[in-house]
């Protein structure tokens, strides 16, 4: 049966919906978004399902009310399942409560699902309580869009204000504050996009903040709060300090790697712009993995030196007629995280290197004797030889077998100017072809002015060659380490707090 949900999409940060709205989202049909809703949440939504943009900003409205409203009637009455998402509460100054009374009035069904609101976010992300046991038990929500349609005298005696849509007219607002008794030196910020990477935020009193907001060139959408709880923003401004708070980072691995380490980010206070350079796609030829699966009990050593050798190869296992039960063979992996990979299948690593390289990788077989060993090598159809050159060397037996491939991806030029267009302060390379993707796709002279941070030596070579300069290099060569890299090489950067990884 049909319904329109009126769902909260929160105050900016897309992590702050509730487990409702990602949900009902999930199952939607048609989503009709709002200008303050995040638009990483209309993924969410199923491939085919609608989506419309119905946003208000103060001079443009792409649709207005009453069209908002017969839209979503006409959508449900067509059998559609129809989420309304609207930035922070559908309820607090979102003009649900006029849609729910639309719908009602056409005897259609809905729901309204609650987010966090604004006021919230910015309590929560600005280091602000809006309530405090020892400055203010009084809270007052008022919107500044109509300056004369507001009891300004009973606004005044609230202990906090928060102001909605007053941006434009908050000089005004502040002088007939002051003139109904809220002290001059009272404290006051204004937020931009509050929760997200790029908040902005700037603070001061009742009477010289609009003189603040100008100097800054803070704009609209904004909300402002007014109260001496402001003032413990110093001590509880938590998400400001972050140690990558508001870096616009490019992040180059395969789309299906990307988010990981988009998270990662985030956490950290960065504002991740994901540029897939290589996409990950299955071997041409499966003709040698498929034979090396029929003689697995062979061999004497399985070596993978990276997760996604692991994933495909699991993937040929499993369409074959054999299992793990098949493996005699001792386990190598290169780094932590294609150990996790095989931890995850049940699968003992008996060697790992110390440094995540072949060179490293190398040495570390130094130890055992391979003379006449047989030895199963499934990875990139792509790679250094150095390895499989080494034990053939040492007498070993090599079956170096294509498992998946790396290939540049079609809309890379088109995405890489989009991505650039942002301005991003860093852009991380995570494997020789990411770098040789991207200055294939952009040109080398597009990384001008912007910091490169390289997962490893050999990465780095690559992107020396093609005329970079690397800016900081990963050590150990894993995505955590070249996070913390980040962290100390970014200028402007807050250091994590205490002494231990701002990973952990």
């Amino acid at each position: 049966m049909s319904k329109v949900y009126l769902v909260g999409a929160g105050p900016g940060d897309p992590d702050l919906i509730t487990w409702k709205g990602r949900r009902i989202l999930q199952e939607a049909d048609a989503v009709l978004y709002d200008n303050l809703a995040s638009s990483s949440l209309l993924e969410l939504a199923p491939r085919g399902a609608e989506r419309v943009y119905v946003g208000k900003k103060k001079t443009r409205h792409a649709y207005s009310q009453d069209e908002i409203c017969r839209m979503l009637i006409e959508r449900a009455r067509a059998g559609q399942n129809v989420v309304r998402l609207k930035g922070g509460d559908p309820y607090i100054f979102g003009r649900g409560g006029e849609e729910a009374e639309a719908l009602a009035d056409a005897g259609v069904e809905f729901e309204v699902v609650p987010g966090v609101t604004t006021p919230l976010g910015i309590a929560a992300y600005c280091g602000v309580p809006l309530t405090h046991r020892e400055h203010t038990s009084v809270v007052t929500f008022v919107t500044g869009h109509d300056v004369d349609a507001i009891d300004w005298a009973m606004v005044a005696g609230s202990e906090t204000i928060v102001l909605f849509m007053g941006m434009s007219l908050f000089s005004e607002i502040s002088k007939r504050l002051i003139a109904h008794g809220k002290p001059p030196d009272t404290p006051a910020l204004a937020s931009r996009w509050a929760t997200r990477p790029d908040q902005e935020t700037v603070a001061g009193t009742l009477k010289d903040l609009p003189r603040r907001i100008e100097k800054q060139g803070l704009r609209p959408p904004a909300t402002i709060v007014i109260g001496s709880v402001v003032a413990l923003r110093e001590k509880l401004n938590w998400f400001e300090r972050l140690p990558l708070f508001g870096k616009r980072i490019l992040v180059t691995r395969a789309a299906e790697q990307a988010g990981a380490l988009s998270e990662k980010l985030r956490a950290l206070g960065a504002d991740p712009i994901e540029l897939p350079a290589i996409e990950i796609r299955p071997a041409e030829d499966y003709a040698e993995l498929d034979s090396a699966i029929e003689r697995l009990s062979s061999y004497d050593w399985l070596i993978f030196t990276s997760v996604n050798g692991v994933r495909f190869f699991v993937e040929r296992l499993d369409r074959s007629a054999h299992d793990l039960r098949s493996l005699r063979a001792q386990v190598c992996a290169i780094g932590p995280a294609t150990r996790q990979a095989l931890e995850r299948l049940h699968l003992k690593v008996d060697l790992m290197p110390e440094e995540y390289v072949a060179e490293s990788l190398v040495k570390a077989f130094e130890a055992f004797e391979m003379r006449g060993k047989r030895v199963l090598l499934p990875r990139a159809a792509a790679a250094r030889e150095l390895l499989p050159d080494e034990l053939l060397g040492r007498g070993a037996w090599v079956d170096v077998v294509p498992t998946y491939r790396t290939v540049a991806p079609e809309d890379a030029a088109e995405r890489a100017r989009e991505a650039l267009a942002r301005n991003p302060d860093w852009i991380l390379f995570t494997s020789s072809s990411t770098v040789k993707n991207f200055a294939a796709a952009a040109g080398p002279e597009a990384l001008q002015g912007i910091r490169i941070a390289s997962i490893g030596p050999v990465t780095s070579e690559t992107a020396r060659q093609l005329g970079l300069e690397i800016t900081v290099e990963a050590d150990p060569h894993t995505v955590d380490a070249l996070l913390e890299a980040v962290i100390r090489g970014a200028p402007g950067a807050h250091p994590p707090s205490g002494g231990d990884s701002a990973l952990r």
